[in-house]
């Protein structure tokens, strides 16, 4: 009997180990938290994370520029980013972090240029397949009334999120071609869309 046991015992462990394994190969350590199976938990420590690039009053279709334009800082869960520099693609569980600031000119020394100010609103996209086409957007809100969480946009909220990233991206849903070295890494292991 004490054999029996000991063997179910080994082999739970085995199983455990194995399972754990499974999940870490799917989803980074940095990666994606979420409640309810698909609310992503807003991550805390993002500015920690590798930084792609910022866009000084990047408008889409329709949009008219504003006066004054707002800067957009892109952050990646660091693990997804060494995975895209060795492979040239995404990782299942891969974060963006889209941190929206306003652009201010009139501070000494400053006689022209545009630098970072205020905090305006935060988004997110994840590469997660837990989401019936892999990807999901999700808003955590605008100024100092940010979400903990945010539940992934839908309906008409996200069409024009999806369409516009299937469409004019580089590699994959993601604007890789303005994040220069990114998009060195993709040409070199050929993973930039046909077309693009």
């Amino acid at each position: 009997m004490n054999r029996v046991a000991v063997a179910l015992g080994l082999a739970c462990v085995a199983w455990s180990i194995a399972f754990s394994l499974a999940v870490r190969a799917q989803v980074p350590g940095d990666g994606p938290r979420y409640t309810n199976g698909t609310n992503l938990v807003r991550p805390p420590d993002y500015r920690e994370w590798t930084f792609l690039g910022s866009g000084l009053g990047l408008t889409y279709d329709g949009e008219t520029a504003p006066p004054t334009p707002n800067f957009t800082n892109v952050f990646v869960n660091p693990s997804s980013y060494r995975a895209f520099m060795q492979t040239g693609a995404w990782l299942n569980g891969t974060v963006f972090v889209l941190e929206i600031r306003r652009s201010q000119t009139d501070a000494a020394p400053n006689k022209g240029g545009r630098f970072q100010t205020d905090f305006l609103a935060l988004e997110a996209e994840v590469k997660d397949s837990r989401f019936p086409d892999g990807w999901a957007f999700f808003n955590f809100g605008r100024g100092t009334a940010l979400t903990d969480v945010a539940a992934p946009l839908s309906g008409e909220a996200v069409a024009s999120c999806v369409e516009c990233h299937t469409k004019h991206t580089a590699v994959e849903r993601t604007f890789v071609q303005f994040y220069p070295t990114l998009l060195e890494v993709a040409r070199r292991l050929g993973t930039v869309k046909p077309g693009f």
